[in-house]
Parts: structure tokens; sequence; C-alpha cells
């Protein structure tokens, strides 16, 4: 018996044969190096992935391309298989992200300069956190131990603080995506919070690559609330860090640059009071001093000033007293007391007598 055939025009084909894929294989995971990248009208992405054993065609929408590449590179891509109305077998990407430690490192290079050299990462683009937030929000995995930790340190050092979570995924294809509604979230909020927060404790490269996304580093750059990043460990470096307005080594070092120690507020405040009892003691004392010594001048004063007026009292008995007749008349002088002529009484008062004369001769000088 003969095999029957079914006979197929070339557009049922293509059609069937790609229903067949996409029934078999609704979306496949390649990896492979790229090579011949390039873009065609700003629109159309085109590379080949290739093996030491074969090489096969991608195509995709440049919006998808969220991270750079270039030929070399080693990637995964997660693709529908398809057969294009030209017969070409190609893999239709629906995304696109590096393989192994050098492919990464290479694409982080390759969009830091970019977006470096469009000034997201300037200095004068960060923004200062408040000293005391009252509210803040967090886009973290709840679950993580890094988040944990830094819920632990906030409440350990201040207390009283408003918190409002996005539980996101912070790592995996998706986690980008859904960081990026979350920050969109608490950016349309009629009441802002006072800082958002993007947390994920420590993880290997390909783990925390989430946070080299350009669509997610781009979206956190535009934040109108002021950000702050505690990613992976001291050593670890995304981009969004570069872009955030603060970057701290871990979500627990978050903690710490977000909020104060109350104990050491507590500790300071005493100590600033004991300062400030000390140097108003010291000045009360200096006070006390210079009231001594302004009040000892102007007794010193007063005393000169008694002293002179003493002396002038005395200058003046002792003139009073130079020019009383009594102290006239102990010198042995005499007083006389009459008209001066001849044949009329003189009364003559010494310091003991008292003596009446009459004038019997006058002569003038």
């Amino acid at each position: 018996m003969e095999n029957q055939s079914i006979r197929l025009s070339v557009g049922e084909f293509i059609a069937l044969t790609n229903q067949t894929l996409e029934y078999a294989y609704p979306s496949i995971e390649v990896e492979g190096e790229v090579a011949s990248f390039k873009v065609n009208q700003g629109k159309f992405v085109f590379f080949d992935l290739k093996d030491s054993e074969g090489s096969v065609g991608c195509f995709m929408m440049v919006f998808s391309l969220r991270i750079p590449i270039e030929d070399g590179m080693k990637v995964i891509v997660r693709a529908n298989p398809k057969l294009t109305k030209w017969g070409k077998f190609s893999l239709t990407v629906q995304s696109i992200r590096p393989s192994g430690e050098g492919s990464l490192k290479k694409s982080f290079e390759l969009l830091k300069a970019k977006l470096d050299s469009e000034g997201l990462f300037a200095q004068d683009r960060k923004r200062l956190l408040p000293n005391m937030p009252k509210k803040i929000a967090i886009i973290s995995s709840v679950q993580a131990a890094g988040y944990a930790d830094f819920v632990k340190i906030l409440g350990d050092r201040w207390g009283n603080i408003e918190i409002d979570v996005a539980s996101v995924q912070v790592q995996g294809e998706v986690a980008a995506d859904q960081i990026i509604r979350a920050i969109n979230y608490f950016n349309e909020q009629e009441e802002l919070a006072d800082v958002l927060l993007v947390i994920r404790g420590g993880g290997s490269a390909d783990d925390l690559s989430t946070f080299n996304d350009e669509k997610l580093v781009r979206t956190l750059g535009a934040s109108r609330i002021p950000t702050l990043t505690g990613i992976g460990h001291e050593v670890d470096e995304s981009l969004c860090d570069l872009v955030a307005d603060l970057a701290a080594a871990t979500p627990s070092n978050a903690a710490q640059l977000l909020v104060p120690d109350r104990r050491d507020i507590i500790h300071r405040t005493k100590q600033s009071l004991r300062h400030m009892m000390q140097r108003t003691e010291q000045r009360a004392d200096m006070r006390i001093v210079e009231n001594n010594r302004i009040l000892l001048r102007s007794l010193e004063k007063i005393e000169h000033r008694l002293d002179l007026l003493r002396i002038e009292y005395e200058q003046h008995v002792d003139l009073l007293e130079a020019y009383n007749p009594k102290r006239v008349l102990d010198r042995g002088y005499a007083l006389v007391r009459g008209k001066v002529e001849v044949g009329k009484t003189l009364e003559i008062e010494t310091s003991e007598h008292t003596i009446k004369t009459e004038v019997t001769h006058v002569t003038t000088k």
C-alpha cells in the first residue's frame, strides 16, 4: 500500500508548518553566539545565532531589545521558531539576555557608556534625600532576605515611618517589567512618597543583570520621587545604582543611609545638653567675674572721689581756721574796735583780756 501524500500550496505549507511549530514549540530558549548583528530602519533587528554545529537566523523588533549586543557575544534568546513566507527558517525573538560572565560584562559596559554619554549618570542630576522621611515606597521581593534585613534595621534605627511595599520578582525574565510597573505606580500616586527604594540582596551576575535593563534604568532615572538603591553586595555595581540619586552598598546599608540611629541622636542630644550647660555655667562664671571687676572698679572710683573731696574739705577747713580771729589772737595779736581819733575810747581784745583805753595820740603813716 502506497503512502498517501498531501498536496498543499506554498502558502498552505508555510501556514501548516508554522502551526505545527507553534504547537510543538510555543516558546523556546536558544543559546549561541551573535553574528551579523544589524538594525534596519531603526525598527528591525537581525542577527544570526551560531555555535560550532550550526547557525540560525533571528529577527526581533528594536523595542524588544533591552540590552545592547554585538557580534561575538554569547546570548540566550526566548523565541518562536517560524518559517517565513520566503521559505527561510528563523527565530522570532521576544527577549534576549547575555550568557556567561564575559557577555554580561560586555553588555554592561556598552549600555553604561551609552547612558553615560546621554548624561543619565551625571552628578548634577542627583537629588538629596530627606533627612527624616515620613513615607517611603519600597520595591522588592518581600520573601527575600535582603528585604527582611532592611526592614529590621530600619525598625531598629528609627520608627514611625509609613512603608508602602510593591512585592515583585527581582530576578528572571519578567523581573524588569514588574519593577518598571511598580516605579510607575508609585510615581502616579496623588501623594508621593518621600523616597523610592529598590532593594535586592546578593546574587550571581546573571541574577543581578535585571538591574542593567535599559528600560528599567531609564524609568528609574525619570522617577519624580528621589531614589535610593540597595542592590547586591558591596562589590556589585548595577546601572540602576548609577542612575539612582543615592546607591547603598547593600539593603542593610540602605536602611542606614535612609534614617539616623535614634540611639546616636539621643546620645548626641545628651552630649549637646551637657556641653550647653557647661558653656552656660562658664558664661555665668565669666559674667560674675566681669561684674565683680566692674563693681570693684566702680568702688575704687568712688573711694578715689571721696578722698579728693575729703582733701578738698580739709583744705577749706584749714583755710577757714587760718582766718579765724581767735587763732590770730592766740598767736599774740590783738583785735582793736572803735574809731581811732584823739579822745576816743578803743576796745582792745587779746586772747586772754579785753582792754578799754582812750586815744591820746594818732600818727598817720
